[in-house]
C-alpha cells in the first residue's frame, strides 16, 4: 500500500522514481513494478534497489536523486531525513506513532467495540495508524470485559488460511520485543485480562505468532505505553474526563492520528478543535484520508514540510516555476533605460 502513496503521484508529476523496499519485505515492490510495466509505464522511468544500509545512504547522497520519501521507524527516518536535508534534497519522513481512541460513555457500544478490536488487531497491529491505545472515560471503563471477550474471538493463523484473523508478525526480532514490551508493562503495575503472547498455531508452531493482548490499567510513564509496539497489543487508560483524555493525547509526543467515540456532537467538535493530532476520526478508527487529502500526522511522527500524497504529495514531487512576461504593440520611444523595479501603468 505505502508505495503506492508515493511513485504514482511521482511519475505523473514528471519524476523518475527510485523505490527501495524494505528488506524483509521485498516481493509486494516488485509486484507493484511488474503490473505498472504492464500497464505500460516505460522502462527506467520506475527502478527498484534492495538491500540495507548501503542502499538508503546511497539514496541520500545521490546528486541525481533531489527528494526522498520515506515511511517506517524513527531511528531509520531520522537518519535519513538529516543526511538528505544534509545533502539538499527534499525529505518527507512519517515515523513512529501511538494512535489513541477516546471512548465516551455515550458511544453506541456494540459499534464501538467492534472498531475498537478490527483498529488494533488487524494486521496483527502492524500498520503505522493501529489504535493502539483506548482511552475508556468514564463508564466506559465498564466495557473492558465485553472488548475482551471479542478479542479472543479472532483466528490465529498463517495469512494465507481461509478465515485467518491475524497473521504472525515479521520476524523473531519482532515478536520477541513485542513480548518484551508486555512483560515490562506488567512488571510496572497493569493488568493483563488477553495475554497472546503463548499462542500456538497448529502446523506453524515455530512461527512468529502473537496473540491479540490487551493490558489494562496502563499509565503514560509505562515504556509499553511509551513506545510504539508495532504488535496485536492494545494498552488501556482510564480519565475521568474528555478533557482529561485529551491531555493524555496532546502529552504524548506522537502524531499521527486518534479517534474519538461519542455520539455528542458537541463532544466530538471539542475533540477535534483541541487534539493536537494530525489525523482525527469521529467514530472512525483509522482515519486514513481518501487519496484527494493528504496524510498529515503531525508532530513526533513527521519529519518534512509536505505530507504524503493529496495536494501536498502533489507539491512535494513537483517545483513551482513563475514565469513573468511582458508584451507591447510597439517598441519603446526613448532610449532611457528604467532603473525601477517593473509596475503596472
Amino acid at each position: 500500500m505505502i508505495p503506492l502513496w508515493m511513485f504514482p503521484l511521482a511519475n505523473v508529476c514528471g519524476n523518475t522514481y527510485v523505490l527501495k523496499p524494505s528488506e524483509r519485505d521485498p516481493g509486494a515492490a516488485m509486484m507493484l513494478a511488474e503490473m505498472a510495466m504492464d500497464a505500460g509505464l516505460p522502462k527506467g522511468v520506475l527502478n527498484i534497489i534492495h538491500g540495507t544500509h548501503d542502499s538508503v545512504n546511497f539514496i541520500c547522497d545521490n546528486p541525481d536523486i533531489k527528494a526522498i520519501s520515506f515511511v517506517g521507524s524513527n531511528q531509520a527516518g531520522h537518519h535519513i531525513y538529516h543526511r538528505g536535508s544534509q545533502n539538499g534534497k527534499r525529505v518527507q519522513a512519517n515515523l513512529a506513532a501511538k494512535n489513541h481512541g477516546v471512548i465516551m460513555p455515550d458511544a453506541n457500544k456494540e459499534n464501538t467495540l467492534n472498531q475498537l478490536v478490527g483498529a488494533a488487531f488487524g494486521a496483527a497491529g502492524q500498520r503505522c495508524m493501529a489504535l493502539s491505545v483506548a482511552v475508556m472515560v468514564g463508564d466506559a471503563k465498564h466495557w473492558i470485559p465485553e472488548l475482551v471477550e471479542r478479542a479472543q474471538k479472532l483466528r490465529v493463523t498463517a495469512g494465507d488460511q481461509p478465515g485467518a484473523d491475524l497473521g504472525p508478525v515479521i520476524s523473531p526480532e519482532s515478536k520477541a520485543r513485542i513480548e518484551r514490551l508486555i512483560q515490562s508493562g506488567v512488571d510496572a503495575g497493569c493488568e493483563l485480562p488477553l495475554d497472546g503472547r503463548n499462542v500456538s498455531v497448529p502446523g506453524y508452531e515455530n512461527g512468529n505468532f502473537v496473540g491479540p493482548t490487551i493490558m489494562s490499567k496502563v499509565t503514560t510513564d509505562m515504556e509499553c505505553y511509551r513506545e510504539e509496539i508495532f504488535g496485536p497489543v492494545l494498552n488501556i487508560l482510564e480519565a475521568d474526563t474528555m478533557d482529561e483524555a485529551i491531555e493524555i493525547l496532546n502529552n504524548n509526543p506522537y502524531g499521527n492520528g486518534c479517534a474519538v467515540f461519542t455520539n455528542s456532537g458537541a463532544a466530538a467538535r471539542k475533540f477535534t478543535n483541541e487534539v493536537d493530532v494530525g489525523q482525527i476520526g469521529v467514530n472512525v478508527p483509522i482515519p486514513v484520508p481518501l487519496p484527494m487529502f493528504s496524510f498529515t500526522g503531525s508532530r513526533g511522527s513527521f519529519l518534512g514540510d509536505s505530507n504524503f500524497y493529496g495536494k501536498a504529495g502533489l507539491n512535494f514531487y513537483s517545483q513551482w516555476k513563475t514565469v513573468t512576461t511582458l508584451w507591447k504593440e510597439e517598441d519603446a520611444k526613448t532610449a532611457t533605460a528604467e532603473t525601477a523595479m517593473p509596475r503596472i501603468q
